[in-house]
């Protein structure tokens, strides 16, 4: 399983395929306080990333994989760390203010 459940925090782990967006979204319905964790994610199906979007759940965590990091988490990251994301994907592509 891709998705597990501990300690108030979703944890999204390995490729998340299309069929974890039904799995997500009853976590999120549950748990509507519950961060999300995309730490171990190496792989989002885009049916998992709109369940995101549309609960828009505190997401933590920096992923690894460079498409995500860069593109995907400052989408998904919450209020508070939307800067810091979009701060770190415009150093790595050399775009700093």
């Amino acid at each position: 399983m891709t998705i597990a459940f501990a300690d108030g925090i979703i944890r999204l782990e390995g490729p998340c395929r299309v069929e974890e967006a039904e799995t997500l979204t009853l976590l999120l319905q549950s748990n509507g306080e519950a961060a999300v964790d995309v730490s171990a994610c190496n792989q989002m199906h885009s049916a998992v990333v709109q369940v995101l979007l549309a609960f828009q759940p505190d997401v933590i965590g920096t992923p690894a994989d460079a498409f995500m990091r860069d593109h995907l988490l400052p989408a998904l990251a919450d209020r508070r760390r939307r800067e810091q994301a979009g701060a770190l994907g415009r150093r790595a592509y050399g775009m700093e203010e």
